[in-house]
């Protein structure tokens, strides 16, 4: 009963617990018997709370503050405000009506005034209209030019003023009356000239024909023109008259008697004439551009009729050459004279707008459609000078040798073209200079050809020394280089439609084939001291050798030719890119030469692979250090990453088979493992070569390759290739014996696991260049005899030389023939 009466207070608590309570009134399970008590005590409070409720409810709807009180009150106070609105809204109207009737009066009478001031204003105007215009019209006929001037200007903005008047009879009349009197002073002005000019009263009338100018100016473009046009006309007619009707006077020959005579006259117009017309009016300049105009046609008119002479000669190119010459040089004092600023347009008589006019190609471009004979010129000059460039010395008598020098040729055709194209784009920017860029590549290639890989050529007569090779080096780099300045400063200059057509990337890439083959001519000649090296090596007994020791004793003396040759090479290669390449394939050709040594050495034993796979480290560990001899300096020589991976890549490439021919043949498993672990082929014919290498017997070697097959075949395929690019190319024969067994090949001894050969090798390339050169040019009658296809083929190899040399081969770090920014381009600096 506790509990129950604790009810109401924990019913109303904030923090109600429902369990807490039923835990309160069960606290055990005996008490559960007065669950019925309990149970009509909470009924009674319900019923309790809802009749509270009901009242509540009750009187909130009907009390005297209920919501529809409140709801009604609102709606009446709404109801007013919109009462007190719309009286407002009423009253303003009132207000604006009373506004209006009182300010219209005033309306009237600003309008009635503004009226009656336009009115007094066109009365003024028409009043000064009517006195000027009779001022002028007495102005006019006593040709008091300066005040009609000014009187004219006013007349003429005074009209424009009545042009909405016109359908009024007196304003019809007085407008007519002033185009009448525009039209009378022009052509008074105008026949004024004409008498002054006819009588040569120019001098005594100057003062009024100065002040006509005047009255021309204010008459607008219309008169201008045609006064100006006039006098053009005047000044030239004699021109005309001599050298258009007179053959001899008019023919190439007198070309300079026509600028002669337009001289004299500019400068009689300069004396006499030029202070009669305003500045602005430029007659100097409309005298220049006319005269140009005339002699263009002239001279158009004169070389059709020589190109179409009845005996079929054609115009001397000398005297083209010359006449276009003076014309050009008459155009360039004209356009000094003319530029000190803007200049009118000239093209049609009413404009007024300001544009550049340029003198340049105003005459010369009559000469345009024949400077196909003047390209011709240059292709002969051309023709004519690559076979004495091949007699002439590499270095001048007089000149001592420079590491940096090119060959004084090159210079000379690089001024040639130089002073070729200039001429050129002053004539045309046309197809005349498309012409000539393909003149240019025409002997790019021939120099590249027949001069540069000429002196590379070892003949009976002739071996190319150091210094001949370092001299082709330089000068191939240079042009390599000035060739694609060449290709840039002719597209700067053409017009922009042949743009796409100017290429000479191919000439570009045959100097860098030549300069290519070049590298390799002095890898050719450090590799000939090597041979007593490589003679010993082959001397050697491999077979009976029973231990391992130090490096051999033909290491030291290979290592000493490549060294000193290498040092004497890179003292004089200049740039570091040739240099790099030097050194690649000098570790190429050694690496090859090693290869071929260890094939003729044969039998080798495990003790003399393993002895060779030594030698082979010290070597490779020597090569890391060839670029030091290049640019010395008294600081330590770290080599280049890219190049001590470059030069670990070449030479890692004989491990496979050093480490092969280790391999004892007993147990015969343990070799044929060996193969296709290190090999990794699936050729039984390369298998044989590692058997005749190692020296195993004929009857032994059946069940060794028997072995092999059965090894093959359960080596998963994708794990071997179908022949090795390293033991491939050491099969010179169809059978396999003594006299079998070849040695392996430049291009193919050193190509990477993997595959047939995908790789382009320069040693390989670099001697067909030369040896092709070689059977083109060992006499002067061979020479002459060479078909053009043959050129063309060895043309064509120089430019795929030079676009694999262009690819970053063996971590270059830079791109191979790429332009050295410490160097000057220009022949000078080169020199």
């Amino acid at each position: 009963m506790a509990a129950h009466a604790a009810e109401p207070s924990s019913l109303e608590g904030a923090n109600y617990d429902p369990i807490e309570h039923l835990n309160l009134l069960f606290p055990h399970p005996s008490a559960v018997s007065s669950i019925s008590q309990v149970s009509r005590a909470a009924q009674n409070h319900k019923d309790g709370l809802s009749r509270d409720i009901s009242s509540l409810e009750l009187a909130q709807a009907y009390g005297p503050d209920s919501s529809l009180e409140r709801m009604r009150s609102a709606q009446q106070e709404l109801a007013q405000l919109f009462r007190k609105i719309e009286c407002v809204r009423l009253k303003a109207t009132d207000t604006e009506r009373n506004i209006t009737s009182m300010t219209a009066d005033i309306k009237r009478l600003d309008g009635t005034k503004r009226n009656l001031t336009r009115s007094m204003t066109a009365l003024k105007r028409l009043q000064m209209l009517t006195t000027a215009y009779e001022q002028l019209r007495g102005l006019a006929k006593t040709r008091q030019y300066r005040e009609c001037a000014g009187l004219l200007q006013a007349v003429i903005q005074l009209m424009k003023h009545f042009n909405s008047y016109r359908s009024i009879e007196q304003i019809a009349a007085l407008s007519r009356g002033v185009s009448d009197l525009q039209r009378e002073l022009l052509e008074q002005i105008c026949e004024d000239f004409e008498m002054a000019f006819a009588r040569g009263e120019v001098a005594a009338r100057r003062g009024v024909l100065i002040e006509s100018c005047l009255v021309m100016d204010a008459l607008g473009d219309m008169a201008r023109s045609r006064l100006v046009a006039w006098y053009v006309n005047t000044e030239l007619r004699e021109y005309r008259q001599v050298f258009r009707g007179n053959d001899e006077a008019g023919s190439l020959d007198n070309i300079g008697r026509r600028y002669s005579w337009f001289r004299r006259t500019m400068k009689t117009h300069e004396e006499e004439h030029a202070a009669i017309f305003p500045p602005h009016w430029r007659v100097n300049e409309a005298l220049a551009t006319a005269f140009c105009d005339g002699t263009r046609e002239d001279f158009r008119g004169i070389l059709e009729k020589s190109m179409r002479r009845a005996d079929g000669g054609k115009v001397d190119v000398d005297l083209l050459l010359r006449c276009l010459q003076e014309t050009l040089d008459f155009e360039q004092a004209l356009e000094r004279r003319f530029a000190s600023g803007p200049r009118a347009s000239i093209d049609t008589l009413s404009s007024v707008e300001d544009k550049a006019h340029s003198f340049n190609g105003s005459v010369s471009v009559a000469f345009e459609p024949y400077l196909s004979l003047w390209v011709e010129s240059q292709d002969k000059q051309l023709a004519a000078m690559i076979p004495g460039y091949r007699s002439q010395p590499l270095t001048p008598p007089d000149e001592e040798f420079s590491p940096q020098a090119v060959i004084p040729s090159a210079i000379e055709l690089f001024h040639f073209y130089k002073v070729t194209l200039s001429q050129c784009a002053k004539l045309s920017t046309s197809e005349r200079l498309l012409d000539l860029s393909r003149t240019f590549a025409k002997y790019l290639d021939e120099y590249a050809q027949q001069v540069l890989l000429y002196f590379l050529q070892t003949t009976p007569q002739r071996t190319p020394s150091l210094r001949d090779i370092i001299l082709v080096l330089n000068t191939a780099d240079f042009w390599h280089v000035n060739t694609t300045q060449l290709e840039e400063n002719i597209r700067k200059r053409i017009d922009s439609e042949l743009m796409p057509r100017v290429d000479l990337s191919s000439q570009s890439d045959a100097f860098l084939g030549v300069a290519s083959a070049a590298v390799i001519s002095l890898v050719r000649d450090v590799a000939a001291g090597c041979e007593p090296a490589w003679r010993e090596m082959r001397n050697t007994n491999w077979s009976t050798m029973d231990s391992v020791g130090d490096q051999s004793s033909y290491v030291g003396e290979l290592l000493k030719h490549v060294n000193s040759g290498a040092e004497e090479v890179l003292g004089m290669v200049h740039k570091s890119q040739y240099a790099r390449a030097f050194c690649d394939n000098l570790v190429e050709h050694v690496a090859t030469a090693y290869v071929n040594s260890v094939v003729q050495c044969r039998p080798v034993s495990e003790v003399g692979a393993e002895q060779m796979l030594l030698d082979k480290y010290v070597l490779t560990k020597a090569f890391e250090n060839l670029l030091s001899y290049h640019n010395p300096t008294s600081e330590a020589h770290t080599p280049p990453a890219s190049f001590t991976k470059r030069v670990a890549h070449i030479m890692g490439r004989i491990d496979p088979l050093l480490k092969t021919l280790q391999v004892r043949p007993s147990p015969p498993e343990g070799l044929v493992q060996a193969y296709l672990i290190h090999i990794a082929d699936r050729s039984e014919t390369n298998f044989r070569k590692i058997l005749e290498l190692k020296g195993v017997r004929k009857h032994e070697q059946p069940h060794l390759l028997e072995l092999f097959t059965v090894h093959r075949d359960s080596t998963p395929g994708d794990k071997l290739t179908a022949s090795s690019t390293l033991l491939t190319p050491l099969m010179s024969a169809p059978g396999l014996g003594s006299s079998g067994l070849g040695t392996v090949s430049a291009a193919a001894a050193l190509a990477g696991p993997g595959g047939l050969q995908t790789r382009f090798e320069a040693g390989s390339l670099g001697e067909k260049l030369i040896n092709a050169a070689r059977e083109m040019g060992t006499s002067a009658s061979e020479k002459a005899g060479a078909t053009g296809s043959d050129k063309a083929t060895i043309n064509e190899n120089l430019r795929s030389f030079g676009n694999f040399f262009k690819r970053d081969i063996g971590g270059l770090g830079a791109r191979f023939g790429k332009r050295d920014s410490s160097l000057g381009a220009s022949g000078d600096e080169r020199r």
